[in-house]
């Protein structure tokens, strides 16, 4: 909420990593020290609370890799991920975001039913 309040848009994830690449001198600052605190946090939770990361995926190192490039592409396609339109714009009420939301549901539970179906559920 601060952040669309002092910089006038939303806190997407994404779009703040995809802005890692732009070279843009004043969008310079603040996204290496957004993602470094992103990283930060994950290394305190596994220092301070080890357990949380106790689960092991049960999909292979590939199908992660290529879950995780998929949902990047879709993340652009999209113009923006879950933080960004889930969290920030559904709760801003916009109908864009409630659509794009939607079709991230859908197309997840649409994804986990066809791999559970026509691959027993293991890729």
């Amino acid at each position: 909420m601060l952040f669309a309040l002092l910089n006038g848009r939303v806190l997407g994830v994404s779009g703040i990593v995809y802005g890692l690449l732009d070279r843009d001198p004043h969008e310079s600052g603040w996204r290496p020290a957004f993602w470094g605190g992103l990283m930060s946090g994950g290394l305190l939770l596994l220092l301070v609370y080890p357990q949380a990361f106790g689960v092991s995926p049960s999909r292979s190192l590939m199908a992660t890799a290529a879950a995780g490039l998929l949902v990047g592409f879709g993340s652009r396609l999209g113009n923006g991920c879950t933080s960004g339109h889930g969290v920030c714009g559904v709760s801003r009420l916009s109908p864009r975001s409630i659509a794009a939301t939607l079709t991230f549901i859908a197309t997840g539970m649409l994804t986990v039913l066809s791999i559970n179906t026509w691959f027993g559920g293991s890729v």
